[in-house]
């Protein structure tokens, strides 16, 4: 039974720990300098990033800017495509898959650029003569203020530091102190690895440069990096490329990093004069250590509005004492529940600090990348890992951090115009399985480029904004985004010769192949059927909404109905593609056939517990151990097939070292928390997040599911602030795996409906009832889709829901509706 789950037994220590002790849980801290840069610790406000060794005698700060990308305004289409579509087509028809495979990687996939590189913005440097010896090390990276310090002494001198990435004077800065006056002494300079010049103006540093050609583009993005010291006391002198600064006992650096770009199509901004903007304002605010805790005090109220949203607490123990490193390496050895609370707020930290209004959205490495050749090239891959990266965004109330990636699927939507009537002869827009700055959106890398079904799976971002928030006027904005995504499939579905279903040809399960076949290359595949139903389904919704395109909407529907239905194979799984070709053996990283159970709700334990338990089958057969982005994403898959222990037993294979820092598939996590694919890619950081909300609440299937997934090692704990779908906020605090507490404030109005596997607390105001029939709220629909098919005869038990409560409460908008346990 579901609810066994609950019967273990730990101390009660809820959210309402002092202040004091919160905060310590709220750090990641090292009793030594970072070595490597998967050590450092990551500063960001979207726009710039830092990465802060804390070193001694040398501290290394790496710098990224957000628009400096390699190459320039360019599409990547290969217009052989076209032509060699009806071939292509026939040839995976007749079989001939490999044969479909060669073609399709000279006439679809581009000849020319697969993609530009995010680049570093270089390193500031700051040498300490005299302090190689040191003694009482310590740093940290406080998520309550999102500021990085160094403390130190050398001899009886104490040295602190602090690094931020302030939000609201846009600019890096550097807080240097001594506590002995005329002690400090330092030199700092900037380089960066392409060589670029530096200058010295003054109390300036400038490193000026442009980014890297890159696979037949020119690099045409300039970048300007200024740093200025401000100096409380004691002089400042120029030493070669270098300034110098002698006998003070408190300095800052204000470094400020701007480009030439202004849009994927336009770079023709000046580039140090908006560096030197941001830079002059800056320093006319930090001219003393009053002003410095005033603008501190100012980055700390705005950061704090989106960070202080949502809260986790799910108990400590005396392991929350230590440094973050060693809970890392001895995690999945022990218990040491405020790791996982802390590896949640991380997520949450690297959102706020990658992905801000008006900025560019959070890319493969977030902003924070040390190479002008990164892996996979930074870019945003959009066959799981860039959408990865924006699952917490509307959940753990970051909305408004969602805006960067949407405006990239706006933009994406012009440049994909052309590659529907370019490279397919249809209209409305399409891409494929990379972008990039420049909004490229033509198919890359050989072999894994024939994928035209990105656009469906993005429009679902748009839906889903409009799922959380109920904003009708951001739904119909976006509107036309939907129906030209949904124009494109129109024209390029083709109808398969053996089944009569539309089916997409060509295509692929990302990024897998087929014993059978050998090739990834396919037709009709499993993901792509669940997110074209996701893509019409979603349109005629919003069509509905709106009150626009009676005709549209039936002509979707009849393309809904003759999608492919989901299949369940000889072994009980849910077949990856059109032919039950699954290998049980197969490990791949990519689960991609399990969209339709997450992030999208087409599997369902209560309305489709066949498929349910086939995508359980899938799930066993594909393993725990893999990249750290696949393993984040397999948490959501098993907290959507509620069984906590099992996707903790993930996030023990998560949070444990990761296997280096080259290419391979032994995921894990680096000391500074980074998720390793290895390398380091950030969305296993968003996906942990998005994960660990999932196994507290769910909101689709008809209800908000309090506690769906909750592992025996969690049994006391408390949440605040997660939002779920139709603008509900919730708050909820348990023990020994029941509810005592919960808070919902109903944004919107509407049918609340409540399901948890244990009762509600008693509650004096609010009138709930049984819940009966269909939720009414239409938020809550049930997906309707289409009867599965099903190859084996082999039967498995369902899962049991006789001992489920299910209410059903009447909300106004701005209502809050409470339960509380009475105290014994």
């Amino acid at each position: 039974m579901i609810n066994i789950i609950f019967r273990a037994h730990v101390c009660l220590i809820l959210l309402a720990l002092t202040g004091a002790a919160y905060a310590t849980e709220l750090k990641l801290w090292y009793d030594q300098p970072a070595n490597t840069w998967e050590e450092a610790l990551p500063l960001g406000n979207g726009r710039l990033g830092a990465m802060v060794f804390g070193g001694v005698e040398k501290e290394t700060i790496q710098l990224n800017e957000d628009t400096f990308w390699g190459g320039g305004p360019h599409n990547n289409l290969n217009p052989a495509a076209r032509a060699a579509l009806p071939e292509i087509r026939r040839l995976i028809s007749a079989g001939q898959h490999a044969e479909a495979s060669s073609l399709a990687e000279k006439t679809i996939s581009s000849q020319g650029a697969q993609g530009m590189p995010y680049q570093s913005a270089g390193v500031l440097d700051i040498h300490f003569p005299g302090h190689e010896k040191y003694q009482d090390y310590y740093r940290e990276l406080d998520l309550q203020d999102a500021v990085a310090r160094t403390r130190y002494k050398v001899g009886e001198v104490t040295y602190q530091r602090e690094v931020f990435a302030s939000f609201i004077d846009q600019v890096v800065v550097v807080r240097l102190r001594a506590d002995r006056k005329g002690a400090l002494n330092f030199s700092l300079g900037l380089s960066h690895p392409e060589g670029m010049a530096v200058s010295v103006q003054g109390n300036d540093l400038l490193m000026r440069g442009k980014s890297v050609d890159h696979e037949g583009i020119k690099g045409q993005v300039r970048l300007a990096n200024l740093a200025r010291v401000v100096p409380v006391d004691g002089t400042v002198n120029i030493l070669d490329q270098r300034l110098q600064v002698s006998n003070a006992s408190e300095a800052f650096i204000l470094v400020s990093m701007a480009t030439n770009f202004i849009h994927y199509r336009d770079v023709s901004g000046d580039e140090l004069a908006r560096a030197q903007q941001a830079l002059q304002k800056a320093a006319a605010a930090f001219t003393s250590a009053d002003d410095y805790e005033k603008r501190l005090a100012a980055h700390r109220e705005f950061y704090r509005g989106y960070f202080n949203r949502v809260a986790l607490d799910l108990a400590s123990n005396e392991f929350a004492r230590e440094p973050t490193d060693k809970r890392i390496r001895e995690f999945a050895a022990r218990h040491d529940p405020a790791l996982v609370a802390l590896y949640f707020q991380f997520g949450r930290y690297l959102l706020i600090s990658s992905s801000q209004p008006g900025t560019q959205p959070a890319n493969l490495q977030g902003i924070w990348n040390p190479h002008s050749q990164p892996p996979w090239d930074s870019k945003y891959t959009l066959n799981i890992n860039a959408q990865m990266n924006y699952w917490p965004s509307e959940v753990t109330q970051l909305s408004e951090l969602h805006e960067p990636f949407i405006q990239l699927v706006r933009e994406l939507a012009q440049t994909g115009r052309e590659t529907a009537q370019t490279m397919y002869g249809a209209a409305g827009w399409a891409a494929h399985h990379n972008t990039d700055i420049w909004r490229s959106s033509g198919a890359v890398d050989g072999p894994w480029g024939p994928w035209p079904v990105s656009s469906a799976w993005l429009v679902e971002h748009l839906w889903q904004r409009y799922m959380y928030t109920g904003d009708k006027e951001f739904l119909r904005e976006v509107y036309p985004i939907f129906k030209s995504a949904c124009d494109f499939f129109v024209d390029f579905l083709m109808r398969d010769e053996k089944t009569g279903w539309l089916v997409v040809s060509p295509s692929m399960s990302p990024e897998n192949e087929p014993q059978a076949t050998g090739v990834k290359l396919a037709a009709g595949v499993t993901m792509d059927n669940q997110l074209l139903f996701d893509l019409f389904s979603h349109s005629i919704a919003a069509a509905e909404i709106l009150r626009q395109d009676k005709t549209e909407i039936k002509r979707w529907q009849k393309i809904v109905d003759n999608l492919p239905p989901m299949q369940i194979g000889r072994y009980h799984q849910l077949q990856e593609w059109l032919e039950d070709w699954d290998n049980p053996f197969d490990q791949h990283r990519h689960v991609s056939h399990l969209y339709g159970l997450f992030p999208s709700n087409q599997i369902s334990p209560i309305h489709t517990p066949e498929l349910f338990n086939a995508a359980r089958v899938s799930m066993e057969q594909r393993g725990d151990p893999s990249t750290g982005w696949s393993m984040n994403w397999k948490i959501n898959l098993w907290a959507r097939l509620l069984d906590g222990d099992r996707a903790l037993k993930l996030i023990r294979d998560q949070i444990s070292p990761a296997g280096g820092t080259g290419f391979s598939e032994a995921g894990g996590t680096y000391p500074n928390l980074f998720d390793a694919h290895p390398p380091f890619q950030i969305d296993g950081n968003f996906g942990f997040t998005s994960g660990v909300t999932e196994m507290l609440a769910q909101s689709h299937d008809g209800a908000v599911h309090l506690l769906p997934a909750l592992p025996h090692a969690w049994p006391t704990g408390e949440v605040k602030g997660l939002v779920m779908r139709g603008g509900f906020v919730l708050n909820m605090a348990w023990e020994k795996g029941e509810l005592t507490y919960v808070k919902v404030v109903s944004r919107l109005g509407g049918n609340l409906r409540l399901r948890s596997y244990s009762p509600l607390p008693e509650s004096a105001s609010v009138r709930a009832k049984p819940a009966r029939g269909k939720n009414t709220n239409p938020f809550y629909d049930v997906p309707k889709i289409k009867a599965l098919l099903k190859h084996t005869r082999r039967q498995i038990p369902r899962l049991s829901f006789a001992d489920i409560y299910l209410v059903d409460v009447a909300t106004v908008p701005g209502g809050e509706y409470v339960w509380q346990r009475r105290p014994l």
